[in-house]
């Protein structure tokens, strides 16, 4: 997959800027079209090898200090300079210089966030946008801390949860490869000779030893050659789709994967709909936030929120809720309180995602770790079954 930047024109004549990830530029301009828009340029695609990242600017940092410098009674752009006067990174500083000189040559804020996509998110300037309006910055970069937070706990959750599967993992490969590396071409010179029979696995294993050890340099450089590619095509973007894809149709982990999808999905709609958002444009901003089948429902449940139909009508048609999502939404129509529900229906399937993690971890680690010690002791019962072969043979 490939990610595209595209400016379209909407049917009313306003201008907009979309990120879109297809396997395409066909694909990229279908999609606009589908959403009832007029592409006017399109930028990006290709297949391009990633080899480092971009310096990173900390959003949430800069949304923590921005509010307590506008809560202390700064102007915006008085707490923007404040903030580039103590900053000490080159490409942070950078930024905030061009921030400050849009807003000197007359840019409203929101549009001069929109001039660097890359670092400051679509939510995040509509979010600000809104908040020009109503004149309610603060409160309006505090509902998106709030926001991240709770974005971050399920994903801070299934970080920590990894970590110690992941170090298992790693101490057991390097404990293999350690073993097929170095000690089984030391065994295989031990064993040459030997006019012992053996079993095939192991008679597999000292050849693979006698193979390492005279061609020990090739090995070495084999070996780092597929660890250099593994942590380099983990960085690519086409990777990381396609994984995601095997993960949303896995069946024992795809449901959850969705559950995340879509309580991300719920709680940025939400966000946007309590900021003044309107339901359609709200809608085509966190379009962007799913996959590419997702993608494609949402694009039918906007279709029909055009046309009249009720938003938890239109996502559930879409086959985007689940049963307790239709209800609240259901809910929220009723009372006039659709942000508060999506915001509901977030934090339930959150909830939910965290016991399957807890449960889900609780039982992979034992399981991994049973793995791993039979391929480590299968390697060492093979190392030594021919010293067992000739003691019996003596005897």
């Amino acid at each position: 997959m490939a990610r595209f930047h595209i400016r379209a024109l909407t049917p009313l004549g306003q201008v907009e800027s979309r990120q879109i990830t297809a396997a395409s530029r066909e694909e990229a301009l279908r999609q606009v079209q589908q959403d009832g828009l007029q592409a006017l340029s399109i930028q990006g695609g290709g297949w391009q090898l990633r080899t480092s990242r971009a310096p990173r600017f900390d959003l949430t940092l800069f949304a923590h200090e921005l509010v307590a410098l506008l809560k202390a009674g700064l102007s915006l752009i008085e707490a923007v300079e404040t903030l580039a006067e103590r900053q000490t990174e080159r490409h942070e500083l950078s930024l905030l210089e061009k921030l400050i000189r849009h807003m000197y040559e007359g840019q409203a804020f929101s549009r001069s966030l929109q001039n660097y996509p890359d670092t400051f998110p679509e939510l995040f300037v509509a979010t600000v946008s809104a908040s020009e309006q109503t004149g309610e910055m603060v409160d309006a970069l505090q509902r998106y801390l709030r926001y991240q937070e709770q974005v971050s706990l399920v994903r801070n959750k299934i970080i920590s949860a990894s970590l110690y599967p992941a170090m298992l993992l790693l101490v057991g490969t390097s404990v293999g490869l350690f073993l097929l590396c170095y000690l089984v071409p030391r065994f295989s010179h031990v064993y040459e000779g030997l006019d012992t029979h053996l079993p095939l696995a192991s008679r597999l294993l000292m050849q693979w030893g006698a193979l390492a050890s005279a061609h020990s340099l090739a090995v070495a450089l084999g070996l780092a050659g597929v660890i250099g590619a593994t942590v380099l095509g983990a960085r690519q973007p086409q990777v990381q789709q396609s994984v995601m894809n095997w993960l949303q149709s896995n069946r024992w982990i795809g449901e959850q994967v969705r559950l995340m999808q879509l309580s991300r999905f719920y709680r940025s709609l939400g966000l946007l709909l309590r900021g003044g958002i309107p339901v359609i444009k709200g809608l085509q901003m966190t379009q962007g936030l799913l996959p590419l089948n997702l993608q494609a429902r949402l694009s039918q449940a906007i279709r029909d929120v055009s046309s009249g139909k009720s938003l938890s009508g239109s996502l559930q048609e879409a086959a985007m809720t689940t049963a307790v999502a239709v209800r609240l939404l259901r809910a929220g129509e009723r009372n006039g309180q659709v942000p508060d529900m999506l915001e509901q229906v977030a934090t339930f399937h959150d909830h939910e995602v965290s016991r399957w993690i807890d449960s889900f971890t609780r039982l992979f680690e034992p399981i991994l770790m049973l793995f791993i010690g039979l391929v480590i002791g299968g390697i060492v019962v093979l190392l030594y079954l021919p010293i067992f072969e000739l003691a019996s043979s003596l005897q």
